[in-house]
């Protein structure tokens, strides 16, 4: 179980997240959704130890994950938003590398990589430099490395990037599978629907606040509304976006 307490990340004392609270459990995929700039990406850079708090605490399955930041990682599985390589790998070259700081057996190594390879569509461009790679063969390639060392906490920031229509269907598979696997899976979209389809629990952060922390059952019924995506409208949006579309079109006819 991963576990936020009040978690605050100040940039030049400018909050960027304030006093961040949530749970997302084991065997559970945990939506973490908001509008660009509401402080989703830092939360998930925080949980994964590439910035530090500036107040609260974060723990996983009852400890802070900085008593033991080697152990934790060890534990952890991130596909961030942004893609970035040693591009001047080629597939297997980089999933060999990651296996090998992972401290994984050679053997094991080697099947794992030609079988994730293999079930994402790679393994025709397994030679083929990093560099050559479409963003969603990148992306797939970030996917590998996360679960490659099958962890116990999966962070998804935009993990479907890029991807064609028949990989985001297996990734929203793999991602059900994981958490029915007892694994805690928290989820960065922008993708409304496929989070709604997958996710168990919500939370929703606006200006780096968290104003929803729920299941969607109990959102739809609080709120009287029958989607996420009019439900996030309802608490993240504050454009009235049917007016900003006519406006859009009006100033392109004119």
């Amino acid at each position: 179980m991963l576990e936020l307490r009040n978690v605050t990340k100040l940039y030049s004392g400018i909050p960027a997240v304030r006093d961040v609270t949530f749970t997302a459990r084991a065997g559970e995929v945990t939506g973490y959704l908001g509008p660009n700039g509401s402080g989703k990406s830092t939360t998930l850079k925080m949980i994964t130890g590439l910035i530090e708090p500036s107040s609260g605490q974060i723990l996983f399955d009852g400890e802070p994950i900085g008593r033991d930041r080697i152990r934790f990682k060890q534990r952890l599985g991130y596909v961030p938003e942004e893609p970035h390589l040693y591009s001047h790998l080629t597939g297997a070259e980089y999933l060999v590398m990651v296996g090998e700081l992972r401290g994984l057996p050679g053997k094991q190594i080697v099947e794992k990589v030609e079988g994730f390879l293999r079930l994402l569509s790679l393994y025709p461009d397994r030679y083929v430099p990093i560099s050559s790679y479409s963003k969603g063969m990148r992306q797939k390639i970030l996917l590998a490395a996360a679960l490659l060392h099958n962890p116990d906490l999966v962070l998804l920031d935009e993990p479907f990037s890029g991807l064609d229509v028949n990989s985001a269907l297996v990734l929203r598979n793999l991602i059900r599978e994981l958490a029915a696997r007892g694994k805690t899976v928290l989820f960065s979209s922008h993708e409304l629907d496929t989070v709604e389809r997958v996710s168990s629990h919500i939370v929703i952060l606006h200006k780096g606040r968290v104003v929803a922390n729920d299941s969607i059952e109990q959102l739809r019924a609080m709120m009287s509304l029958p989607t996420l995506e009019e439900i996030f409208s309802q608490l993240a949006i504050e454009q009235n976006t049917e007016a900003v579309t006519r406006q859009i079109v009006e100033l392109m006819e004119a």
